[in-house]
């Protein structure tokens, strides 16, 4: 069902009463169907492969209005592509995955018969609130291990992409009953509702700000979560690094999607005696990438106007607090006057801790570079804030690297790179206090979603019953055995 923006909604009370409806619709088939066997997981997947599939080409597009320009390309890697292989991966480890598993009993009791095994059993109704950064690739990649899972799923994307809202709409209507997995539109106050439904699970992608409230309103029912957040991701290059490849890839994750990743490189710590060189590669590595960014289709805007206006506050407070900020503008364009929201690539050097911008997650093209003498400053630095979602370590020696790697907590570790450990199928994503709650994807996205159910099957035999009274020299036996060190 797709309640358009709350156009066309009378009150709230209507608008909660026609999603509970939808919910009911969805736990009645499900306690109707009972645990969806493996070639209708695999049938949930395929159609999930087949609307991406479909509209392929007209996803860019979209996403391209929505952000008032944004890369095709970019938009076919990360909201079509990454789509289609996550869930293509799922349909081929499926059929694995919901085998029950064996597991021991209690001794003496297996040798007595005694059997124990985990089923994995879907939860039931799946809530997913997906955000605006990739919008299709955060709604349909979680399908994965939900589907897998054997779950029916209700869908509240976000209001700040509402062309590519209203298509995945159109999307999952064409290829689900809504019995089977629904799109809910619309603003906050649409949200506010959807956070308080019953639902048996719910995926939040956002900000933590807003997974506070979130949180709350899930508690109500007591619905477990999965809350993917995101943070100040922190890059420390070591002092025997390769600077020329460190800054390569740390401007392309920074420059993706204009950085408005929650995993991008939120800020650099780098060895003072390699500040500068670091300073020049990376607009060397921005120049390569974007010889010009005002009209390059390869260089995306950022979102609206009020995260343009709030990226430029960070800029415009780190220059009035006295750091130094480098804008990387290849053909010194005036950014002005424009029809979009492109901001270029800039670099504020040694900023403080009473800047706005290392204060709060900056979602856009804007990279703090700190200095420090000592990578232990930088060890520290990073423990003294709240855990990121990512951590980005470059350097070449394996005690270093498991000296700052194994000393900090993140979300997760990408060595020599940045973002790439959140495209390991195979590998768990998410994040910790701060950043998120519970993981994702592959195998790892399939637990999540499924309910770990043990099953006991007792022996036949009369000995268990040695513990029923009345107590006697058995049990005094079986106890002086059993409580020894």
């Amino acid at each position: 069902m797709n309640i358009a923006h709350n156009n066309n909604i009378a009150d709230l009370d209507e608008l909660s009463a026609r999603m509970q409806a939808i919910l009911a619709k969805q736990k009645s088939a499900h306690i109707a169907d009972g645990a969806w066997s493996a070639e209708k997981r695999i049938d949930m997947l395929d159609r999930a492969i087949d609307a991406v599939f479909k509209y392929k080409d007209d996803i860019p597009k979209v996403l391209s209005e929505d952000f008032g320009h944004r890369s095709h390309e970019a938009s076919s890697f990360t909201d079509v592509m990454s789509c289609i292989t996550t869930l293509k991966d799922a349909k081929k480890q499926v059929a694995k995955w919901m085998k029950p598993q064996k597991r021991k009993v209690m001794f003496p009791l297996g040798l007595l018969g005694a059997k124990g095994r985990v089923d994995y059993v879907p939860k039931g109704t799946v809530g997913v609130i997906s955000p605006w950064n990739f919008p299709v690739n955060l709604t349909f990649t979680p399908l994965a291990g939900i589907f897998a899972a054997g779950n029916r799923v209700m869908i509240k994307p976000s209001e700040f992409t509402p062309a590519t809202s209203d298509l995945m709409a159109q999307m999952i209507s064409e290829f689900y009953d809504e019995a089977e997995a629904a799109v809910i539109t619309g603003g906050p106050e649409v949200g506010q509702v959807f956070t308080g439904l019953a639902f048996d699970h719910l995926l939040f992608t956002g900000a933590t700000g807003i997974a506070k409230h979130v949180m709350r309103a899930a508690a109500e029912n007591l619905v477990p979560l999965t809350l993917e957040l995101g943070g100040k991701s922190p890059v420390v290059i070591e002092d025997d690094a390769d600077i020329e490849m460190a800054a390569a890839r740390i401007m392309t994750g920074k420059t993706l999607n204009a950085g408005q990743i929650c995993l991008a490189p939120d800020y650099v710590l780098v060895p003072e005696n390699k500040m500068n060189a670091f300073v020049e590669k990376s607009k060397q590595s921005v120049t390569t990438m974007f010889p010009s960014l005002m009209d390059n289709p390869d260089y995306t805007s950022v979102i609206n106007e009020r995260h343009y206006d709030r990226l430029q506050s960070y800029i415009a407070d780190a220059k009035e607090k006295g750091a130094e900020v480098v804008e990387i503008n290849p053909s010194n364009e005036d950014f002005s006057q424009q029809e979009n929201f492109k901001i270029p690539p800039t670099l504020v050097l040694n900023p403080t801790d009473d800047m706005k911008i290392m204060q709060e997650e900056i979602f856009g093209p804007l990279l703090p570079i700190k200095s420090y003498n000592n990578v232990n400053e930088a060890v520290d630095y990073i423990n003294d804030h709240d855990r990121p979602l990512g951590l980005y370590y470059f350097g070449n020696d394996k005690a270093k690297t498991s000296n700052v790697v194994d000393r900090t907590t993140s979300g997760g570790v990408t060595v020599n790179d940045v973002v790439m450990h959140v495209a390991q199928e195979d590998m768990p994503f998410g994040g910790i206090g701060p950043s998120g709650m519970g993981s994702y994807h592959g195998h790892d996205g399939f637990l999540e979603f499924s309910h770990t159910k043990t099953v006991f099957t007792q022996s036949k035999s009369k000995l268990v019953e040695v513990a029923a009274p009345p107590y006697g020299d058995k049990i005094r036996k079986m106890l002086k055995m059993q409580i020894k060190k």
